[in-house]
């Protein structure tokens, strides 16, 4: 076995092109057995081996900066720089991330997890280099999708002004660039990389500049009018930088072989490399979407596996059937087509669907734009996703209190994502925004009572759920709710269980078939239920949420109650204040004390002893 005798980067530098050959196979295979255990990027890091293979053959990791975008790709990069005995903890709670973290290795350049993050980066991280006098390389991976995104764009622009040294690889994984062919364009491409090429480039410029200003400037205007016509589909030398290929990424060989003259050339380039998503495993390259993130599998009978009915999906279907009913409702996602349960909506409506790509501003804004035209639009977009779009919550959308309903889905901790994805912030930034309000159905019926009638409110509206399953909901079923009110579930005699959104299952757990203890499904994060408040505040109350502590639903209810002058007991259970880790939703809510167990404890604190421990 080859990879057994790699520990690091510099161990690739040793060996052989049949073993490097090899390695490529056997890291495949080891990336393969571990998701097929834990779930897991599959297909993006099984077409990036041979990348990254030749680039920390080429470059020397953790010296020379190699930035990931997203690092979901970058199985292969943590299997060659000394985690092999870890891997088989991918993604598990105590385990290594299944992004790139900073804290895990030193050759982990950045923390990510969002897209489109890693040029800005990159361009950082040389601007440093050279104001530290400093002599390494600076290496971003992006995949096509990641360059959708505003940020990456920006940086791009940035890139190309300050032209700064630094190498841009674009891992073109969707064939979206058609090969330019023919024998001229193979001259040019290998022509380019040289740095000879470069140098003699210089001098000539130098010396036309010293004999004849004029002559050079013909010279040069003459070079960059064939430069538009050779590339006047490229749109890269508009940014000034210089650009190679498209190169076939699962030529190992030949990626070195161009990667060595790369790293030898001054300024930014960008090197279009060609790869296939799920290379070597026939599954993933044949259905590319699925087993993108699969859940655990069968390595030698992959099959599909039903992940349940989730909440994505009873959106997806509430919102399909909705299309029908309402000719102005407009869905718009960015890239998360699939995972918002948007398949059926977009087959059904395709003129009323919008993806816009890796870009959550431009989402909400457009959203927007739809609304002042009298159309009704939804955002569906994840909790963690919603970050990135806040400035556009507020200046585009509730200013002018622009109907646009968003579907936040992924709301709360999401399990073996982690800390980038944990969506748990999303109910501290929004209920300061004026105009807005946000509910968090209880059960999938609810859900679409919510999506009807928020269509119809005057004002932004925020519909939050988990990362879970849900059970089904009949077709055709809309009721109605009264808007901004709670509802009792169980009464209680001591103590009310207040819970907003997941924990609603833990309160209804843990209070059993308690007397004392009472259960309110409270739906309504803002307008809150004042009413219903005034009327609980007598008793003891417990409050419980999926989110941060500070800022949420419980900081609401102590706020409403110190604006109505009222002393209740109240005690809030949420997250507290530090970013959680990856592992097991169950596992991380018992951490956070809002299990089950961890509302039995907190009752005990308010003198509501289990029934069981009673003298």
């Amino acid at each position: 076995m080859v990879l057994e005798k790699v520990n690091s980067p510099e161990d690739l530098k040793a060996l052989d092109w049949d073993e490097l050959l090899a390695l490529a196979e056997e890291i495949r295979s080891e990336i393969i057995r571990v998701t097929a255990q834990n779930g897991g990027h599959l297909a993006s890091s099984l077409g990036a081996v041979e990348l990254i293979l030749a680039l920390h053959r080429v470059f020397d990791s953790p010296r020379d900066k190699i930035l990931f975008d997203v690092g979901h790709q970058a199985y292969a990069h943590k299997l060659v720089t000394g985690r092999k005995h870890l891997f088989h903890t991918l993604r598990k709670e105590g385990g290594i991330s299944g992004f790139t973290k900073v804290s895990e290795s030193p050759h982990d350049a950045i923390t990510v997890g969002h897209a489109s993050t890693s040029l800005a980066n990159a361009l950082g991280m040389a601007i440093a280099r050279d104001l530290q006098g400093e002599d390494h390389h600076v290496v971003a991976v992006i995949g096509d999708g990641a360059l959708t995104g505003g940020m990456a764009l920006a940086a791009l622009n940035k890139i190309g002004e300050l032209g700064k040294r630094m190498l841009i690889v674009l891992n073109d994984n969707e064939m979206s660039i058609s090969e330019n062919v023919g024998g001229l364009n193979r001259y040019f491409k290998e022509l380019q990389i040289r740095k000879w090429v470069q140098d003699m480039e210089k001098l000539g410029r130098h010396i036309l500049e010293q004999i004849s200003p004029r002559l050079f400037s013909l010279v040069d205007r003459a070079k960059e009018a064939a430069k538009l016509v050779l590339h006047q589909e490229n749109p890269f030398y508009a940014w000034g930088i210089r650009y190679v290929g498209p190169v076939d990424g699962h030529d190992l060989k030949g990626l070195v072989h161009i990667l060595q003259h790369l790293k030898e050339l001054e300024g930014p380039t960008l090197l279009h490399v060609v790869t296939k998503k799920g290379k070597g495993y026939k599954v993933a390259e044949a259905d590319p979407i699925y087993w993108h993130g699969p859940p655990g599998f069968d390595p030698k009978k992959p099959e599909k596996v039903s992940k349940g009915y989730t909440w994505s999906q009873a959106f997806g279907d509430a919102v399909t059937e909705l299309a029908h009913m309402e000719p102005r409702l407009f869905v718009i996602t960015p890239a998360m087509r699939e995972g918002s349960g948007l398949v059926r909506y977009a087959q059904e409506h395709p003129e009323r669907f919008l993806d816009v790509g890796i870009c959550e501003d431009v989402a909400v804004t457009t959203a927007a734009g739809m609304a002042l035209k009298g159309m009704k639009p939804i955002v569906a977009i994840y909790s963690t996703f919603l970050q990135r779009a806040y400035d556009q919550v507020i200046h585009d959308v509730a200013i002018e209190s622009l109907p646009v309903v968003f579907a936040v889905d992924r709301a709360g901790l999401v399990g073996a994502d982690g800390a980038t994805h944990h969506g748990v912030f999303d109910l501290a930034y929004l209920r300061t925004v004026p105009n807005v309000e946000i509910a968090a159905p209880k059960d999938a019926l609810e859900l679409r009572a919510m999506l009807k009638q928020a269509l119809a409110r005057p004002n932004p509206v925020f519909i939050r759920y988990a990362r879970d399953n849900v059970e089904k909901a009949p077709e055709g079923v809309w009721p109605e709710i009264p808007w901004g009110r709670w509802e009792v579930l169980k009464e209680g005699t001591e103590v009310y269980l207040l819970a907003f959104g997941k924990t609603l299952a833990y309160a209804l757990e843990a209070a059993g078939d308690d007397p004392r203890v009472g259960v309110v499904n409270a739906r309504f994060l803002k307008p809150l239920d004042r009413e219903m408040l005034k009327e609980l505040a007598r008793y003891k109350l417990l409050t419980v949420e999926d989110h941060q502590k500070m800022g949420g639903f419980g900081s609401a209810v102590l706020e409403a109650l110190n604006e109505m002058g009222l002393k209740a007991e109240v005690r809030v259970l949420a997250l507290p204040d530090r970013f959680f880790e990856h592992g097991a939703i169950p596992s991380l809510h018992r951490q956070a004390g809002i299990d089950p167990e961890g509302i039995r404890k907190a009752l005990a604190e308010l003198g509501i002893a289990p029934v069981h421990e009673r003298a």
